[in-house]
């Protein structure tokens, strides 16, 4: 019987990226072949985002990409944007079936005795209400990247104004400490360096089994994980300031194996613009985190997520930000311009911003990015540190990244590929990478 071919696409988070993963383990445990996408395979599964900006375009295009290679295939479409909007996406053409967020784990058993909709018919969609996305189906990326993302949480209890996500995702839930050392200890096993640990409202972890129940928090994961050998690195991807307690960041200073960087969302600088977002915390709370963190770990890495031209938000509010972050001992920024989402608050907040105004206040952010970066990098020059190296190449070099998240390049070797190797870090190039040389003397760079 011939192999059949199964191809995927992924937009969005890292959580996404370590679902599609999980997604395709199940796929390869039914005898599928996993191919890239530009190869002609049977099915392809794209896992949609509803964060980025024209999700709708975006799974048109990719759709139609998908197509090129194969007219004959069949095409799933997965992801909160799945959740959000199905029967919008079942009607684009060439979309066979469309999967919500409590049914994409069972989409290869949906597919067993699927039929495609005639010609110019819409696709089946398979999405029950959010309220049924109750079980938490752990994921990690493998195979792709020498870091493993693994997904530990899902779901958020928060009602920010702006977010889509609780509508996609479903109320917050975890495993339990017990079962989420486990899968690490199994990935130790299988010779993987670094974990990066995400889920949505990852602070949040803890809630369990059908009454979410909160038996253990992220600070007791933290802890049990920072004893499990045969992992060399832990990061903490993205966690809310107001759930990123002094007791975790304390921890972290003198923990065996998690590393000295945080990505803390911030949002905005102002207190009346976080009070329209409806978020969790004012400004001064998150400068008290920064500021311990620095105190403790005054080497770390700390990136912010950055909104602007958020409803209501005048020239006033966008510079008191900019100050805000000019000020602030924070290492890079992830700048979005604001963007209407259906069904949240903030739409029908007055004040909107004009799009011009938006791309203007995003681009002003993004270059004081690239300044703290600089910054944060040139602080490091000449220091011997261990960097570990991913499998991507890109025009002969390769890349790694340093405990505190400073990216080095350097040229393809190899025997480098998955390594920790020790190095001292000599020069800043003009892409804003760190270069650097064996401790012998022997330079890694062009």
């Amino acid at each position: 019987m011939e192999t059949r071919k199964v191809a995927f696409y992924t937009l969005g988070c890292k959580l996404n990226f370590s679902e599609t993963s999980a997604i395709g383990r199940q796929f390869e445990e039914h005898g599928f072949v996993k191919t890239s996408f530009e190869d002609a395979a049977d099915i392809y599964v794209i896992n949609t985002c509803s964060v980025t900006d024209h999700a709708d375009r975006k799974c048109r295009k990719v759709v139609k990409e998908a197509l090129k290679h194969n007219p004959e295939a069949f095409v799933a479409i997965v992801g909160c944007y799945a959740q959000l909007k199905p029967q919008e996406i079942a009607g684009i053409p060439g979309v066979h079936a469309v999967l919500g967020a409590a049914e994409k784990f069972q989409l290869v058993e949906t597919l067993a005795g699927f039929r495609k909709p005639a010609p110019g018919q819409p696709g089946q969609v398979f999405a029950s209400p959010i309220s049924e996305a109750t079980e938490f189906h752990a994921a990690h990326s493998f195979g792709d990247r020498t870091r493993t993302f693994l997904k530990v949480q899902d779901g958020c209890d928060y009602s920010c104004s702006f977010c889509t996500i609780p509508l996609a995702r479903g109320k917050s839930r975890s495993h339990s400490v017990q079962s989420v050392v486990e899968r690490v200890q199994q990935l130790a096993e299988t010779g993987v360096k670094e974990i990066v640990l995400t889920g949505v409202n990852l602070g949040d972890f803890g809630l369990q089994g059908p009454e979410r129940e909160r038996k253990e928090d992220f600070y007791d994961l933290v802890r049990a994980l920072d004893e499990v050998s045969g992992i060399e690195r832990f990061r903490i991807s993205s966690c809310e300031p107001n759930l990123l307690s002094d007791e975790i960041i304390r921890f972290v200073a003198q923990s065996k194996r998690f590393m000295p960087h945080f990505h803390i969302p911030l949002q905005s600088g102002s207190n009346k613009i976080l009070g329209l977002m409806r978020r969790r915390y004012r400004r001064e709370l998150y400068q008290e985190r920064v500021a311990l963190i620095k105190e403790v770990m005054p080497h770390a890495c700390i990136g912010v997520d950055v909104i602007v031209g958020f409803p209501g938000e005048t020239e006033a509010d966008f510079l008191e930000t900019y100050q805000f972050l000019n000020e602030l001992d924070v290492s890079y920024l992830h700048v979005f311009p604001y963007s209407e989402r259906e069904n949240t608050l903030a739409p029908t907040l007055p004040g909107r911003v004009h799009d011009r105004l938006r791309h203007d206040r995003t681009t002003q952010l993004r270059g004081l990015s690239e300044k703290k970066k600089r910054f944060f990098y040139e602080q490091h020059l000449g220091q011997e540190t261990q960097v570990l190296f991913e499998d991507d190449v890109t025009n002969g070099q390769m890349e790694g990244f340093t405990p505190n998240y400073i990216r080095v390049t350097a040229k393809y070797d190899p025997l480098l590929v998955g390594e920790l190797k020790r190095l001292r870090l000599t020069a800043v190039n003009p892409q804003n990478l760190m270069e650097a040389e064996e401790v012998g003397f022997e330079v890694l760079h062009h």
